[in-house]
């Protein structure tokens, strides 16, 4: 495959290698929660420019539905990809397991679908992204250790296959398994609401130390990807050597800095937080060092794009002067636009291309490809504008005028936006799940997969 998908004389284009059931279930699942959690994001985006609405909601109304979008793109949307990367990795599409792919995601989703009519209810811990409380906070766990015990089986299973027969790829799944065991675990103890991280004293933010970590974890992540999903370039040792040196190198560092309550004005929180910037030209260099399938080109260059973005304006918006005037406004809630629709978004689609192989074709429509990450770009700069307003002005946001109407209603339309091209990837994913071996591409479609 070149730079375009070849096209034949007649009127379709036949892809034949069709992708595995349980990969093709998890995205079709993970783009049900994005176009529901998008669908919400623009009618809470109506509720902003509209307050009186409100009122038609009884008990459901922002606050709570607020969380449910959000909760939703987490656990939903930017999750269950992983889950179909899970699938591959230890051999769960394929065989006898690959019939429990299936339940397994409709047990995920069942499990969300409680905890939104629990926040919706009332029922929350009060924590960002850790709203889980009552049956929710037991339901959810169960589902990632019934996830967690497919995955387990599958690779007692799979012991003495071929792809495990090396000391490399056993150890690598093993410790794959005790970690992805924690992490139910972590949840439900972390939903507590008497566990809070070390706190900046200055913002009531994450300090530069807290900040770091997380980062850090998800350089982790993007270090291990690649490993699950291709092979390397011949004599590309030297960049991923370098990548993992790196990054032992600044875990150090994050460990050296403790977890104490710190000010961001301290200098070695802001210049320890910019270490982060090595990872500009050494992610590209890492992922270069692999062998992609030629679709994921366009996604591939997206989220390396947004990534950069990412780094460089969180190390910036983290820094003395800029961060007391940009917190709690709108001007966070565009930079987390940025690590959610742009970057991780970018990489869930990268992933799921590169897994789906020929019908990955459902992300690579220009309009939508396009379309997406310019209504991203766009939400980011109105939010960044609003922010820049608002911490000169506290009341710009919550007192309607017109630059804050103007600027709420382009909000509203690039989330519309948003939502018509998270649509068109979901109608293109409910195909893959039709039972004929291979998939029928319009000529028209065809034209527009460009990579």
């Amino acid at each position: 495959m070149g730079e375009s998908v070849s096209l034949n004389p007649s009127s379709s284009v036949t892809l034949p290698r069709r992708a595995s059931q349980g990969l093709a279930s998890a995205a079709w699942h993970s783009l049900l929660w994005l176009v529901v959690a998008n669908a919400i994001g623009v009618m809470i985006a109506i509720l902003l420019l509209f307050p009186n609405l409100n009122r038609l909601l009884g008990e459901w109304t922002y606050g709570r539905w607020i969380m449910v979008h959000m909760n939703l793109e987490l656990y939903g949307w930017t999750s269950l990809p992983l889950a179909g990367f899970l699938f591959r990795f230890y051999g769960a599409d394929r065989g006898p397991a690959a019939a429990w792919c299936r339940p397994i995601l409709w047990l995920w989703s069942t499990a969300l679908g409680v905890g939104a009519l629990s926040w919706l209810s009332g029922h929350s811990s009060g924590k960002l992204f850790l709203d889980w409380s009552g049956y929710a906070r037991v339901a959810f766990p169960l589902a990632m250790l019934a996830l967690w015990l497919l995955l387990a089986l599958t690779f007692m299973r799979n012991w003495n296959t071929a792809e495990n027969q090396t000391l490399a790829a056993r150890s690598a799944k093993i410790v794959g398994l005790v970690l992805l065991l924690a992490v139910p675990v972590v949840i439900y103890i972390a939903c507590s609401p008497n566990l809070y991280p070390a706190i900046n004293p200055d913002t009531g933010g994450p300090t530069g130390a807290s900040q770091l970590e997380s980062s850090l974890i998800v350089v982790a992540i993007l270090l291990m990807l690649p490993y699950g999903l291709t092979r390397r370039k011949p004599g590309s040792s030297r960049w991923i050597k370098t990548a993992w040196i790196i990054l032992a190198a600044e875990f150090l560092l994050c460990f050296a800095l403790g977890r104490a309550d710190i000010s961001h004005h301290r200098p070695a929180q802001y210049l320890s937080l910019g270490s982060l910037l090595l990872w500009l030209p050494l992610t590209p260099a890492y992922y270069a060092a692999f062998e992609w399938h030629a679709a994921t080109r366009r996604w591939r260059f997206a989220f390396l794009g947004w990534w950069s973005v990412l780094v460089l304006t969180g190390w910036i918006m983290f820094l003395p002067g800029v961060l007391d005037h940009f917190k709690f406004t709108d001007g966070l809630v565009g930079h987390s636009f940025i690590a959610m629709a742009g970057f991780t978004s970018a990489l869930l689609i990268f992933v799921m291309v590169q897994l789906l192989g020929e019908e990955g074709w459902i992300f690579n429509r220009t309009w939508s490809f396009y379309v997406w990450n310019g209504s991203v770009l766009a939400y980011v700069v109105l939010m960044t504008a609003a922010g820049w307003r608002e911490g000169f002005d506290p009341t710009f946001t919550i007192v309607p005028g017109m630059a804050r109407n103007i600027l709420y209603v382009l909000r509203l339309l690039s989330g519309t936006l948003m939502f018509a091209a998270a649509l068109e990837w979901f109608i293109g994913a409910t195909k893959l799940l039709r039972e004929p071996a291979s998939v029928s591409l319009p000529l028209q479609v065809a034209q527009e997969v460009t990579l």
